[in-house]
């Protein structure tokens, strides 16, 4: 059975920083990915960052990129998002999703098989 919480999310002010939390259980094989995605209202759902344990290989949407920073804690099997320089275009539901992902489409969410909750990120200019 395989399980994600997504959380860190809140109420922060341009410039500033959060990090954004990924608990997983069930995926014990180092040998697939967690994206971060993100859905704020009236847009379509889009893949943020990706860390994919098959490549080992850390990938960013261009709008992001310099600024958020993609990690794990293997003794907690926690993948971390570390959002800096947060701007107001940021504000959105933040989820993160597991599954075997090949390294070119990890934006593509018909390549997750699991997502957890989302998490409320809000950036006030």
């Amino acid at each position: 059975e395989v399980q994600l919480q997504a959380s860190g999310g809140g109420l922060v002010q341009a410039g500033g920083s959060l990090r954004l939390s990924c608990a997983a259980s069930g995926l014990t094989d180092d040998d697939y990915a967690i994206g971060w995605f993100r859905q704020a209202p009236g847009k379509e759902r889009e893949g943020v960052s990706c860390f994919n344990w098959a490549d080992g290989v850390a990938y960013y949407t261009d709008a992001v990129k310099g600024r958020f920073t993609i990690s794990e804690d293997n003794a907690k099997n926690t993948v971390y998002l570390q959002m800096n320089s947060l701007k107001p275009e940021d504000t959105a539901v933040y989820f993160c999703a597991a599954g075997w992902v090949g390294g070119s489409s990890w934006t593509r969410e018909r390549e997750y098989d699991w997502w957890g909750q989302g998490t409320q990120v809000t950036v006030s200019s």
